[in-house]
């Protein structure tokens, strides 16, 4: 005799998705390691890779999405995905740990570093102005954040009117903070390689930008079910991972404009110097 569910878990039924998603990564691999080394099969390879985790991604996901439209996302359910999304910030905040420790090593103890002869920043590089574009998209993301806050409260308070226009401007902003970026690569007088300087900076801010970039898609397929009428006021897991990670971009811009921008511009040395002589 079959008995019913007395428990607030959702067990998962049987999917192909993991192990599509496993294969597709190593295939994505594969690819990266044959285009690096110049192998002919190495390009094509990996962006079928690509097109296989991308498709991956876009099929478990709309499996998971089913899945909370259908109710199995219980409150117990919910509760776990918050733990399962904070511990993924927070291993995101590792990535950037690692960019700062490595700018500030190089920075504080310059002597340490070859090639940049004792000198910090290294003869030769152009600094950029902190308080044009960097500045600039500083108020640009910090606005996001108001945005996309004002979008969670009206979905909380049942606007959803309130919930597309937040999301329509925090999408709208994040594209204009990417086009600035942008913008100020190309016109930044110094290159990726050549000096530690060169390679700690657009890592850290490439890196922060390719969140941007992830988050503003994270935020479009948000707004795409919003129009659906996918979220509720009690039940919107999906909209708030989305305004955290969005959040935790935020956080990672000021910490990137305040120590690489200002305190690692000529304004910053000069700041430094009047104070500790």
């Amino acid at each position: 005799m079959a008995a019913g569910k007395t428990h607030d878990y959702h067990i998962l039924n049987p999917s192909p998705w993991p192990i599509l998603m496993s294969t597709a990564l190593l295939v994505l691999a594969a690819g990266a390691i044959g285009w690096m080394h110049k192998s002919t099969w190495g390009t094509p390879v990996f962006f079928l890779g690509l097109a296989s985790v991308s498709a991956s991604f876009y099929f478990w996901w709309s499996s998971v999405v089913n899945e909370a439209n259908a109710g199995d996302h219980t409150p117990v359910v919910q509760l776990h995905h918050r733990y399962g999304m904070i511990l993924f910030i927070a291993s995101e905040v590792m990535f950037f740990v690692a960019w700062f420790w490595a700018y500030f090593n190089a920075a504080l103890f310059p002597s340490m570093h070859e090639g940049i002869a004792g000198v910090w920043p290294p003869t030769g590089v152009e600094l950029l102005d902190p308080f044009v574009f960097p500045l600039i998209n500083t108020v640009i993301l910090l606005l996001s954040g108001t945005t996309v806050t004002w979008a969670h409260h009206s979905l909380i308070h049942g606007d959803r009117q309130g919930l597309k226009q937040g999301l329509w401007l925090t999408i709208a902003l994040g594209l204009i903070f990417s086009a600035v970026q942008a913008y100020e690569y190309q016109h930044a007088e110094f290159a990726f390689g050549g000096n530690v300087y060169g390679s700690v900076f657009y890592m850290a801010t490439g890196f922060h930008g390719f969140h941007v970039v992830v988050g503003t898609i994270f935020l479009i397929v948000c707004l795409a079910r919003a129009y659906k009428g996918h979220f509720t006021a009690t039940q919107h897991f999906g909209f708030e991972a989305a305004a955290w990670y969005w959040h935790f971009v935020d956080v990672v811009w000021l910490f990137l404009f305040i120590s690489i921008y200002v305190w690692g511009s000529q304004f910053g040395a000069a700041v430094s110097k009047s104070a500790f002589g």
